[in-house]
């Protein structure tokens, strides 16, 4: 990340952009950063090519293929992890 910045505020702006592109029609409001993405259908193929282009638009951070896994992209919270520890 050109940036440098916390696990919390990048936590942050992946929560407000999934809310704003994937969940604006959610009634519960229940999601938070430790939802389970793929679990609960957030995150399909299609989601989560647009959510890696958000984080290279945002960031200018390219996550190599060997990384989009289960684990890594299982919370927002494991997203902001892997993308912060690329900065380290």
């Amino acid at each position: 990340m050109a940036e440098t910045l916390t696990e919390r505020e990048v936590s942050a702006r992946l929560l407000d952009f999934i809310w704003e592109r994937f969940l604006y029609d959610d009634p519960t409001g229940e999601f938070d950063e430790s939802s389970p993405l793929l679990e609960s259908g957030i995150l399909t193929s299609l989601n989560t090519a647009i959510l890696l282009n958000f984080i290279f638009q945002e960031w200018g951070t390219v996550v190599p293929v060997e990384q989009i896994d289960p684990r890594a992209f299982h919370t927002v919270s494991s997203i902001a992890s892997m993308l912060c520890a690329k900065v380290d």
